[in-house]
This record gives structure tokens, sequence and C-alpha cells, in this order.
């Protein structure tokens, strides 16, 4: 089991230092990552937590999974492992592609 936590379903109002808070009720919190849209650097209502064991990950999971935050009710769950970016790890294929021509690109 991971460390690693999604929170989703966030009050968009709501605060890293208020995350931080309601999540160390469940143990020491070591990361937060608020997911803000990229352009207008708003909050989109999501995040990921780090906490410092997988004891206290399972923990934040069963005490706030469901918790009703600022009327809303939030979602805590294993943040699925993410896949390293890089020039290897990209997908060459266009969307345009028939399957022949991508047949032909890999010989």
């Amino acid at each position: 089991m991971s460390k690693d936590l999604y929170v989703k379903n966030l009050p968009l109002d709501i605060t890293e230092e208020e995350l931080r808070k309601l999540f160390s009720v469940a143990g020491k919190v070591s990361y937060i990552h608020m997911g803000k849209d990229p352009k207008s650097g708003e909050f989109r209502g999501f995040g990921y937590v780090k906490m410092a064991s997988q004891a206290e990950a399972k923990e934040a999971i069963l005490c706030l999974d469901g918790a009703r935050i600022k009327d809303c009710n939030i979602v805590v769950k294993i943040a699925r492992e993410q896949k390293p970016s890089g020039p290897g790890n990209r997908k060459t294929t266009k969307k345009s592609d028939s399957p022949n021509q991508r047949q032909k690109r890999r010989k």
C-alpha cells in the first residue's frame, strides 16, 4: 500500500493549511499538492496528500473518505502510481494515422 493519497471533491476555497490540518488527524503529512488549472492558476477541487507511513495513509482513508468538509463529501483513496514522463514514454502515433501508416513507421 502506498503512502500517497488522491483526494477529490474538495471545496474550491480550502487552503493548503486547512487540508494539512485535516489530514494531520491521521498522522504526519509529508507533502501536499493541490491541483490547479495551468492557465488560470485556480484550484480545481482535487489534490494529493502524502502521509509519513502506510499505516497513517490507511488511517486517513478510514477517517476521512466520505467526510463532509464545507458542504462537500470528499473522496480519499490511494493515488495511482504515476508513470515517469520522458521522451521514451510518449506515444508517437497520431490520431489521424491509419493502421497501415503506423505499421510502416514501425519498420
